[in-house]
C-alpha cells in the first residue's frame, strides 16, 4: 500500500497543476489506494508530496466534493474522505466502455491540434483570419456550463479553420466530437474552465505572433490538462 501510494501520490508538474491533482487523487481513488469510507492524506503531507500549493489542492479536493467523489468531515476525526458510493460518468455510460476509447482519441487530437496551432501560425494571417480568432476567442470567454463546451468547440475550430486546410479542419471537427463525447461524461469543474481560458489566450496570441514553435508548445499544454481530467475521471 506504501508503495502504490508513493507511485499515485508523486510530484505534478506545473503547467497544469489544479488538473493533475485532480487527477492524481482519483487515480488513489480508482487504484483502492484510499478506499471508499477511508481518508486521504493530511492536507499539509499530501500537498508536500503533490508538490502544489495548498490552495491548489483545496481547490481539486473542493471540485471532487462537488463531483460526489469525496466528502469533509469536521471534528476530532475529520478530514477528507472518500464517499462509500462512487458517482457514475456524467453521461451514464459505463466507465470501461468509454476508457476503451480514451488513448487513442487524445491521441489523435494531440496530433491534429497541436498540427493545427502550429500550421495557423505558419501562414500570413489576413485581418479577417485575426479577427475571427478574435472573436472566437471573446466568445469562447464563458463560465456557463451549459454553454461552455459548444463555444469551446467554436474556438477550437476557429483555429484550424484558420490553417486553411479544409481536410484539416474537417478532422478536427470529427475528433472534437469524440472529444465532447468523454467530457460530457465528467463534471464541469469551474477551476479549470479559468484555468483554459487563459491557456486559450496564449495559443491565440502565439498565432498572432507568428510563433509556430510557441502556439504549439501552447496547445500542447493546454490538451494535456484535458487529458488529464478524462484519464483521471475515466481511466
Amino acid at each position: 500500500m506504501a508503495s502504490a501510494g508513493a507511485a499515485v501520490f508523486r510530484p505534478v508538474r506545473t503547467g497544469n497543476a489544479f488538473e493533475e491533482t485532480v487527477e492524481r487523487l482519483l487515480q488513489a481513488i480508482r487504484l483502492g489506494v484510499t478506499a471508499p469510507g477511508e481518508r486521504l492524506p493530511a492536507e499539509r503531507d499530501l500537498a508536500t508530496r503533490l508538490a502544489v500549493s495548498r490552495v491548489t489542492l483545496r481547490e481539486a479536493i473542493r471540485a471532487l466534493a462537488d463531483a460526489g467523489y469525496v466528502e469533509s468531515r469536521r471534528g476530532r476525526y475529520g478530514g477528507t474522505f472518500v464517499t462509500d458510493t462512487l458517482p457514475l460518468t456524467a453521461s451514464g455510460r459505463p466507465r470501461e466502455e468509454l476508457a476503451t476509447c480514451l488513448e487513442d482519441v487524445l491521441t489523435l487530437r494531440r496530433v491534429l491540434e497541436t498540427g493545427a496551432a502550429e500550421a495557423a501560425a505558419t501562414r500570413t494571417l489576413t485581418e479577417a483570419d485575426r479577427t475571427h480568432l478574435r472573436e472566437a476567442l471573446t466568445e469562447s470567454n464563458t463560465t456557463d456550463p451549459a454553454d461552455y463546451r459548444r463555444r469551446d468547440s467554436r474556438l477550437h475550430l476557429a483555429i484550424a479553420e484558420v490553417a486553411a486546410s479544409p481536410l484539416l479542419t474537417t478532422a478536427v471537427a470529427d475528433i472534437r466530437i469524440r472529444v465532447n463525447e468523454l467530457l460530457d461524461a465528467i463534471p464541469l469543474l469551474t477551476t479549470n474552465i479559468h484555468h483554459s481560458h487563459t491557456q486559450h489566450r496564449k495559443i491565440i496570441d502565439r498565432i498572432l505572433a507568428h510563433d509556430p514553435p510557441g502556439a504549439r508548445k501552447a496547445m500542447a499544454e493546454h490538451l494535456d490538462g484535458t487529458a488529464a481530467l478524462l484519464r483521471g475521471f475515466l481511466s
